[in-house]
């Protein structure tokens, strides 16, 4: 394949290709905790109420969870031999930015659901009391006041539309491989190698479906319109939602490098 001639990342080991590389880590199959999802997700009649500010109703059960979740995500990337290959920076571009739809992914497989609460709006005099210190915090700690409705909704989508999908082990692994390798990053040193790695994962998933789903031959643009749900969800409001009642103020990014480089 033309992707891999002029990547000098790849060097001799061409078997370690995608579709190997993630059946190969994939075949200890996970056991899903198979729970029925929440309340059907509520539709608002305007735009105010999706502004409104939410968080976890379980938050000590729900990030529990989480947690889990994302450990097994992490594992899941590392046990990946063409990952491995790749060079440090590489890596660290890749699990920046696919962190949290791999989560959202993993928690779709795993049947996570989850459940939340409106946050009482601050009081006349809690708003003059701490309006000095919004002004003197940063633009991070100003924004970094819940997750709206709206956000919520998003992710629930994309939930409700995996499980009504129904998708299989390997689907997920190969939706995973197309998440990880983005060639569309900035700072990324091996772009053809990555964007083969990518094509590779996609033709591969196509190949699965046609294999297994002949009788619905629109599932491969399902998934795929799953997946592109799955881009508008922004990682701050995955970490303020899941690891910001855990964690605290640490930050969500020295928390994944420490969980990803350590033993």
């Amino acid at each position: 394949m033309a992707y891999f001639d002029g990547c000098h990342c790849l060097g001799n080991r061409r078997q370690n290709s995608i579709l190997y590389s993630i059946l190969k880590n994939d075949n200890q199959t996970e056991q899903h905790t198979h729970r029925r999802p929440g309340a059907a997700l509520q539709q608002q009649a305007c735009s105010c109420g999706s502004k409104k500010k939410v968080a976890l109703r379980c938050p000590q059960i729900t990030c529990k969870t989480a947690s889990a979740v994302l450990v097994k995500t992490l594992k899941f990337v590392k046990n990946v031999p063409c990952f491995r290959e790749l060079p440090a920076e590489d890596q660290l571009v890749l699990v920046r930015s696919s962190w949290a739809p791999l989560l959202v992914l993993g928690m779709a497989q795993d049947r996570v659901d989850f459940e939340t609460t409106e946050t009482p709006e601050p009081s006349m005099l809690q708003k003059i009391l701490t309006s000095g210190q919004e002004r003197r915090g940063s633009p991070h700690e100003q924004r970094d006041q819940g997750v709206t409705l709206a956000d919520i909704q998003g992710i629930k989508a994309f939930l409700t539309k995996c499980w009504g999908l129904d998708i299989s082990t390997k689907e997920y692994a190969y939706l995973k491989g197309a998440v990880l390798f983005n060639p569309d990053l900035e700072g990324l040193q091996c772009v053809h190698y990555i964007h083969g790695l990518q094509s590779e994962a996609h033709q591969a998933l196509n190949e699965y479906v046609k294999m297994i789903h002949r009788e619905d031959p629109a599932r491969f643009v399902k998934l795929f319109i799953a997946l592109s749900m799955l881009r508008s969800i922004n990682a701050n409001v995955v970490a303020e939602l899941f690891f910001k009642p855990v964690i605290g103020t640490v930050n969500m990014e020295e928390l994944l490098l420490e969980m990803f480089y350590g033993k």
